[in-house]
């Protein structure tokens, strides 16, 4: 195990990672953060389908880094009878697995979560997959912005009439990492129970879908196929984007009282009654002249100055952020979201932190670089019981 190993709330556990890009990564990284042991498989130097991929630590370091911190490394060649004995060998003392390769790829291996399970029964072996495990589109390769087009999530997203558009981040890929490790968590708590593990399953396609949320819900119960709203939002009005005197603020004036307590704040009270504003579903109706008459009203000052306003009257409201500024913000500096890192060749950068607080067990540590390719490959073969030659002959012949 690498020095400086996190203990935390997981320390107890040991996960095996042969998972690849996002979504496994993303499952995986809040085991490693509050501190279960991971071992990333990663395939060794010159063995085919290398690490040449997005999520690669080559194709963008800052990505790499923030993915995978607090994990080791073993090299490890799957595709040779050797290297699979040594995954069984890890197998035999780990209690997690996750991959996501496509569903035939690790049946083909013999790595699949029978032939696991049977050398391990206390195994919690996890999948994520683009489009489920079985079923018409299973042996599909999954790709983000794939999924957020047949999740239905780009159909809502954008401005009418300017087409479909994709979210600015990877989130199905997210969503579908968020989701595998609560599926992981749900099945280890089983396990105290039964006494056994189980095989958690998840897809891109699947997370997406379950991100729709109301969404979903408006054509599943009402039968209405929701439409693109841009900015604002689809059942209440006025909410979104504002432009004022010197840049944007972001409103949510959802529902009545807060629709008054906007029009007062703004020094417009004769548009509370007006016609066709006098409700929430009116305004709805009349959307295009609810926005135009309180956008005018926003033109008369500034971005800081409405939102101290509005906050002081009771209506939700904020600036819109880049992302240099979001960490800027005094809230997220006292959140502490930004979690300071040494690196050995990057020097002091920072890395996104887990979004949630355990009372007991408090971020203090830094976290670990991610590490070199089959940095601890040696370590953790010798802590299997294999000894300097042997692991020098696994070398040669690319099996680690």
């Amino acid at each position: 195990m690498r020095a400086g190993a996190p203990s935390g709330p997981l320390s107890r556990f040991t996960v095996i990672d042969a998972s690849r890009v996002r979504a496994g990564p993303t499952a995986v990284r809040l085991f490693a953060d509050f501190g279960a042991r991971v071992i990333k498989l990663e395939i060794p130097p010159g063995a085919p389908g290398g690490d040449d991929m997005i999520g690669g630590r080559d194709h963008d370091r800052a990505d790499y880094e923030n993915l995978h911190r607090n994990k080791e490394s073993l090299t490890l060649n799957m595709k040779t009878p050797e290297g699979v004995a040594i995954l069984h060998d890890l197998v035999r003392r780990a209690d997690v697995f996750i991959e996501n390769f496509r569903p035939d790829v690790k049946d083909r291996l013999g790595i699949g979560p029978d032939a696991l399970r049977a050398i391990n029964p206390r195994l919690v072996y996890a999948s994520i997959s683009g489009f489920g495990q079985d079923g018409p589109y299973a042996k599909r390769p999954g790709f983000d912005s794939i999924a957020q087009g047949m999740g239905g999530l780009m159909s809502v997203t954008g401005k009418p009439g300017e087409g479909p558009m994709r979210v600015g981040i990877p989130i199905a890929d997210l969503c579908a990492g968020h989701f595998c490790a609560m599926g992981i968590l749900a099945a280890l708590l089983e396990r105290d129970v039964s006494g056994e593990g189980q095989w958690v399953q998840t897809s891109l396609l699947e997370a997406q879908i379950a991100m729709l949320d109301f969404q979903a819900a408006k054509w599943l119960i009402d039968g209405k196929v929701p439409a693109q709203h841009g900015n604002e939002h689809p059942l209440t009005v006025p909410t979104g984007v504002f432009r004022t005197s010197d840049g944007y603020l972001n409103v949510a004036a959802i529902g009545q009282t807060m629709w008054v307590r906007l029009c007062e704040a703004l020094e417009v009270p004769h548009l509370v009654d007006a016609l066709g504003f006098g409700s929430d579903p009116e305004r709805c109706q009349n959307r295009a002249r609810v926005n135009a008459a309180i956008g005018e009203a926003f033109m008369k000052r500034g971005t800081a100055d409405w939102t101290e306003r509005l906050l002081a009257a009771g209506v939700p409201c904020g600036p819109i952020h880049s992302i240099d500024q979001v960490f800027e913000d005094p809230q997220v500096r006292h959140l502490g979201i930004r979690w300071p890192m040494d690196h050995p060749e990057l020097g002091s950068v920072s890395v996104v932190g887990q979004p949630f607080r355990l009372s007991r067990h408090p971020h203090e540590a830094p976290p670990r670089p991610a590490p070199a390719q089959g940095e601890d490959t040696t370590a953790i073969l010798t802590e299997l019981g294999y000894s300097d030659d042997r692991i020098a002959s696994l070398r040669a012949k690319r099996v680690v």
